[in-house]
């Protein structure tokens, strides 16, 4: 209990700016579609929330150590909430990419100050139940995010507001702690070389999966109103594919801790290109079904990060777990910014189920690829699998001890690969 009261004005500055920024991407493509944004318009806005996302992350470390951890947050809540509210002010899909960049260099930058701050004030004691904790609140809001669209009118100032209201308030409990700021940790470096020579196999899950959970979450609106979901169901359909995914956390994890990395992600991708082509033949029989099949696409996609970044921290040493985390991120960051676009292009020519046959080809190439890395070399011995949330380049200093502890049913160190000269067990490449 007195954990959560010591982080009690952090997490609730979480759950408010999960439920201000969460709403935006849905309600950007609801809008859209009010308004007759093409189809491609209303991917580019998808896209362009990442491209904010990325700087945000790069720039928040640099701006904390020049006006502390308050006023930073401070900043990047104003930028967010002036890209919410100018959104009626001008309508034009072109200056939306720009207030969308404005709301993704807000959330990059607010969840990379409040880990930091996590980060200072964890013990080895607490970082497990602080750590649980955090993804809870961070779950929970972002699910009440996506059932709020169905109470949002789409295209108004009065439904921006509100949003707006709750970014705002993010920034009360965060300015009225009296728990005292911690240092400035030093910025890591983005090295996205590090990612691919540690683990190929990785850095391409780590791709597919922004690929597909952006493609969903900024374009999948449109995706439910072409196969005939209105407003309220479209936030239900949304809020299914991220309970979905929360749910399979453990069971991928339990897997990834007791089986070949390797084998767990081509069978998650094995699975999520079924889930794509249940949730197209689905699409037509009803609510309830289509609901299902989000529920199953979530659970077959959600892990595939997690699993990917625990397969690359396999080889990787303790001294690099921050950088490559940061470098795992950015080549996330690279699948989220191209997919919307791309996706939104497609469904525009072939229709909505486009959508589902892109990322299905992406699963199977990285299913493909996964074969092959198989035959280039044996297991390595595993880390501790654990969730990875996709918030900022510090969420590596917060789990990097936690991975440190050894995997359940791991193999024994004998049956670890042998190190290369000079480089230790982080060298190798898997």
């Amino acid at each position: 209990m007195r954990l959560l009261l010591s982080f009690s004005a952090l997490f609730l500055s979480v759950a408010l700016l999960q439920l201000g920024v969460g709403g935006i991407a849905p309600l950007d493509a609801l809008s859209g579609v009010a308004l007759d944004f093409t189809t491609t318009q209303i991917g580019l806005l998808g896209s362009a929330h990442f491209v904010g996302f990325f700087l945000g992350c790069w720039w928040a470390p640099r701006l904390m150590g020049d006006v502390g951890h308050s006023r930073a947050f401070a900043a990047f809540v104003t930028f967010g909430t002036i890209g919410t509210l100018t959104h009626m002010i001008f309508v034009d899909p072109y200056a939306w990419a720009l207030m969308r960049m404005l709301t993704g260099f807000c959330v990059a930058g607010c969840y990379t100050i409040i880990e930091s701050w996590l980060q200072a004030r964890v013990t080895n004691e607490t970082r497990g139940r602080a750590m649980g904790t955090y993804r809870v609140v961070d779950i929970l809001a972002s699910l009440g995010a996506q059932l709020l669209i169905g109470v949002l009118e789409p295209a108004a100032y009065v439904s921006y507001n509100v949003l707006a209201i709750f970014c705002c308030a993010a920034m009360l409990p965060f300015a009225l702690t009296r728990v005292r700021e911690p240092e400035t940790p030093p910025a890591p470096r983005l090295r996205p070389r590090l990612a691919w020579d540690r683990s190929p196999l990785a850095s391409a899950g780590v791709i597919v999966s922004g690929v597909t959970t952006s493609a969903f979450r900024m374009v999948g609106p449109v995706y439910g109103i072409e196969v005939g979901l209105s407003a309220d169901q479209i936030a239900l359909f949304l809020a299914a594919f991220v309970a979905g995914g929360a749910l399979s956390q453990y069971p991928a994890g339990w897997a990834a801790d007791a089986y070949d990395r390797r084998w767990v992600l081509i069978w998650l991708s094995i699975l999520a290109t079924a889930s794509c082509a249940v949730t197209v033949l689905v699409s037509g029989a009803g609510t309830l079904p289509v609901f299902a099949a989000a529920a199953l696409f979530g659970a077959t996609t959600f892990p595939i990060y997690s699993v990917a970044t625990a397969h690359a921290h396999d080889f990787a040493e303790s001294h690099e777990r921050v950088e490559l985390s940061a470098a795992l991120m950015f080549l996330y960051a690279v699948g989220a910014i191209a997919s919307p676009l791309v996706v939104s292009g497609l469904i525009a020519t072939f229709g909505p189920g486009a959508m589902f046959a892109f990322v299905s080809a992406a699963h199977l190439l990285l299913i493909v690829f996964g074969l092959l890395r198989m035959r280039q070399r044996p297991a390595a011995t595993r880390t501790r699998y654990v969730y990875s949330p996709r918030t900022s380049f510090v969420i590596g200093r917060l789990l990097g001890r936690q991975r440190e502890e050894p995997a359940r049913g791991a193999p024994p160190p004998d049956d670890e690969p042998p190190a290369a000269p000079g480089g230790g067990r982080g060298q190798g490449r898997g």
